[in-house]
């Protein structure tokens, strides 16, 4: 008799909890997200890329001043001479772009990510994208300068470079660190949020091109769970602009740093193409969203 209360109320339990509906920590309606974009006030230049080395500029920024950080900054990765099969053919890459070179690469990420702590909010957020190749410098760095490590994603992509003897890698690495481990910002907007994102990769052939680019899912991905309509969001290495066409699609302000002065007309077509807040639904509505599958 005991067993069969205790069935029936787990039964009774399992029921009430599946079907209450999930609720986003925050969302907000179009009109609402627009005007937390349109209210934002700080005390210098938003909206605007900088083409400049990113440390120096980074130090010219207040104190506490950006909510968020999205950095893929470059690999260090040596291509022997197979940078076309890397979709880095030179042809197609515009001229500027150089890696970091591999003996440097520990001291160029601690450098950069050395200026965060400072300008960061005390709610903010850093998400770095990285191969595995130096992953292993971007976690010493933020250990280093007392980020924390919330989550490390694996965004896993359809393409892969042919390997004989070993496997074929597939995934990026993103890392989620935080300025304060017990007050940051994170809106979870899906029932179970989990660690793998499964997002095709852009790969396109005989377009010029940042030897680096990201599709626009991943980083509306990273923006939509770190960030809010009206946030201040940085990107050190801006690329082709992937990072301030999202968030001018999604209500939030950016400010970038470029060191390649000859990206400047791609990333002004980029921008040009996207409407202010073409990206963003209430998340309440997303159910059908592709988004929310990947």
């Amino acid at each position: 008799m005991e067993s069969q209360t205790t069935k029936k109320g787990k039964n009774k339990h399992s029921t009430k909890k599946s079907s209450k509906k999930f609720k986003p920590t925050y969302d907000w309606t179009i009109s609402e997200a627009r005007a937390l974009y349109e209210s934002s006030k700080c005390n210098f230049d938003i909206d605007i890329i900088h083409y400049e080395d990113c440390i120096e500029g980074m130090r010219k920024l207040p104190d506490n001043s950006i909510d968020m950080v999205v950095a893929d900054p470059p690999f260090g990765i040596n291509f022997n001479g197979k940078e076309g099969i890397y979709n880095r053919d030179k042809n197609n890459v515009i001229e500027g772009y150089k890696e970091v070179e591999i003996s440097n690469y520990s001291e160029f990420t601690n450098r950069w990510i050395s200026e965060l702590p400072r300008i960061l909010k005390k709610s903010g957020g850093v998400w770095i994208f990285s191969g595995w190749t130096n992953l292993k410098d971007i976690l010493f760095a933020l250990e280093k300068n007392n980020l924390e490590l919330i989550n490390h994603i694996i965004w896993k992509y359809q393409f892969g470079v042919f390997t004989k003897r070993k496997f074929v890698t597939s995934h990026y690495h993103i890392l989620f660190a935080v300025k304060n481990k017990r007050n940051y910002f994170f809106n979870k907007i899906e029932h179970y949020p989990e660690d793998v994102w499964n997002i095709k990769r852009v790969y396109h052939t005989g377009i010029k091109k940042n030897a680096t680019k990201l599709p626009t899912d991943v980083v509306l991905r990273c923006i939509d769970f770190g960030s809010k309509p009206g946030d201040i969001i940085l990107d050190p290495f801006m690329g082709n602009g992937t990072t301030a066409v999202v968030c001018k699609g999604a209500y939030r302000h950016y400010i970038g740093y470029e060191i390649n002065k000859q990206l400047q007309e791609i990333i002004e077509w980029n921008l040009s193409k996207i409407k202010l807040g073409e990206f963003y639904t209430p998340y309440s509505e997303r159910t059908n969203d592709k988004r929310e599958k990947n």
